[in-house]
């Protein structure tokens, strides 16, 4: 199955949208491409690649316009093209490839993390002590192909066109060892470096903010730059990620983020107590 990337949920998006304007049910507009319904509807779902000459028959019997049908055309030949992170697909499963994918073209990231330091923003060595004490027993071998991959996925972050990272992290995170003390104090001078980066914010939830309604969880926001890309959503399980976007857990989460951070400390707070933190090493 491929991953769903922002390209391939828009081209679904646009799909259903111009067979609702024509009129037509899946079912109708399937059997004019002898197609299924269940076919088209994971087209538009974007569950399943939709290959171009499709793309074009689609639109065609949906009456659209050359411009329009061109536009789509271009957007199913990117939607195919692979992503950096496909030499990695044989680690991970596919909700995590899902989540890789449209965080890969996001240009908006919102992260909440309440026992670790956000991935985007872990050292390498954080990183080791990360994968070694997780759910499932590692190789080395395993934990540096990982390790490598979310290197990969910090990249952008000093690119040529960054995405702008808002981090919220809980103190108790900056508090739990991972690795030994020197690995806890690389993690938050990196931290401290990662902040000053135009755009990178970096903001804690201190302890004595109590319970607040993060604390059962991680959460993503991303935004993409096309305006018809609804924003998604993602929260971390026991049973690994689950990406969210039906408006009603969008609009929840959205909420969740701006409480999160109207009880976190400003940035330039953030940044004097993980000085505090890290001289108290």
């Amino acid at each position: 199955m491929a991953p769903k990337t922002a390209r391939a949920r828009r081209l679904g998006i646009a799909l259903r949208t111009h067979r609702e304007a024509a009129g037509l049910t899946l079912e109708a507009a399937a059997d004019e491409i002898n197609s299924t319904r269940s076919t088209l509807s994971r087209y538009e779902n974007a569950q399943t690649l939709v290959s171009p000459a499709t793309v074009r028959a689609l639109l065609t019997s949906y009456g659209v316009g050359p411009a329009d049908i061109a536009a789509a055309v271009q957007l199913a030949k990117d939607a195919r093209k692979p992503g950096w992170w496909v030499s990695y697909s044989y680690l991970l499963d596919q909700r995590t490839i899902d989540f890789i994918a449209l965080e890969a073209e996001a240009t908006g990231i919102a992260n909440f993390e309440p026992s670790v330091v956000p991935g985007l923003l872990q050292t390498a060595d954080y990183i080791r002590g990360v994968m070694r004490g997780g759910p499932h027993t590692l190789t080395d071998e395993q934990v540096e192909q990982r390790v490598q991959l979310r290197l990969d996925r910090q990249q952008r972050l000093s690119g040529a066109e960054p995405p702008i990272l808002d981090a919220i992290i809980d103190e108790g995170a900056l508090l739990r060892p991972v690795g030994d003390r020197s690995v806890m104090s690389g993690q938050l001078q990196h931290l401290l470096k990662m902040a000053e980066l135009p755009n990178v914010t970096v903001q804690v939830i201190p302890l004595a903010a109590g319970y607040h309604r993060g604390t059962r969880g991680s959460l993503h926001i991303l935004e993409f730059a096309d305006p018809e890309d609804p924003i998604i959503a993602s929260v971390e399980t026991v049973a690994g990620q689950m990406v969210l976007d039906r408006p009603g857990d969008l609009r929840t989460c959205a909420k969740i983020m701006e409480h999160l951070r109207t009880v976190a400390l400003s940035p330039a707070a953030s940044r004097d107590q993980l000085l505090r933190l890290l001289n108290e090493r």
